[in-house]
């Protein structure tokens, strides 16, 4: 068993996917696997959250005792980092593949890695925890290097691009799940939220000065009808300009290019 003192002594390398783990004698309890334990995980991650997942909780889930979870697994980390895994296998690389040229390729990745956000609350902060490692997260992250590298960027200038274009959908996925979470938590749908949100913030006194500044964008995003449909339009927007500046760069590059062979 990898103990937490262990890891700490060597945390750039604390990583499920990177230990050897010692098999254990004998057998675990009938019926349960790794699989159904991470299964079970990203139910209760989903319906409650990372605070309030604990081994005992787990077990109590599946009908288990807490220390039957160790015969496949050594901590929670270890499990959350088995389903942050997982859902990067909800990425439709299929689809990646089918869309065509870099410009469409970098846009379904994109969408279907804000989707996999959205769906799952936790994945962002557990994201920044642990490597990304596994084989769905390896295997999304192929397609994402393929598809900056077909923009015809020079080398050192792609992860920059890959940065601009994935960090930016991690950090939309990231507001548009916890302002879906917020919602719910209220017992609220995302539009009765804003709304209420919004009227709160405007009609306050102390806050109506500040507003007078914002009126107008306040008003033009009110007029769409529903909060999905602003989020929906708002990404497809950006990822447009963030697509038109790789094409711009491309171009910028190509030219300096041509300038120096004169």
């Amino acid at each position: 068993m990898v103990k937490a003192a262990e890891r700490a002594k060597n945390p750039a390398r604390s990583s499920v996917w990177l230990e050897n783990r010692a098999a254990r004698s004998g057998g675990g309890p009938a019926g349960l696997d790794r699989d159904r334990i991470v299964a079970a995980s990203i139910r209760m991650l989903d319906e409650e959250g990372l605070a309030k997942l604990s081994m005992r909780k787990l077990a109590t889930e599946l009908g288990v005792t807490a220390m039957s979870l160790y015969w496949y697994v050594d901590t929670k980390d270890d499990i959350i980092e088995y389903a942050v895994d997982t859902v990067y296998g909800e990425v439709d690389l299929e689809a990646v593949d089918a869309a065509g040229d870099w410009r469409e390729r970098i846009r379904v990745l994109a969408l279907e890695y804000r989707r996999m956000l959205v769906r799952h609350a936790w994945m962002s902060p557990s994201a920044g925890q642990y490597l990304n490692i596994g084989p769905h997260a390896i295997a999304v992250g192929s397609k994402i290097h393929e598809a900056i590298r077909d923009t015809g960027l020079s080398l050192d200038r792609q992860p920059s691009a890959m940065s601009a274009v994935f960090q930016f959908v991690y950090g939309y996925g990231t507001i548009e799940s916890q302002f879906g979470r917020r919602a719910a938590e209220a017992g609220m749908s995302q539009d009765e939220f804003y709304v209420d949100a919004i009227k709160g913030f405007r009609e306050d006194p102390e806050f109506q000065g500040r507003v007078e500044g914002m009126k107008e964008i306040l008003d033009e995003r009110a007029s769409h009808g529903s909060v999905s449909a602003v989020w929906d339009r708002d990404f497809a927007y950006a990822l447009d300009v963030l697509v038109a500046g790789i094409e711009v760069m491309v171009a910028r590059e190509a030219e300096e290019a041509r300038g120096t062979e004169k």
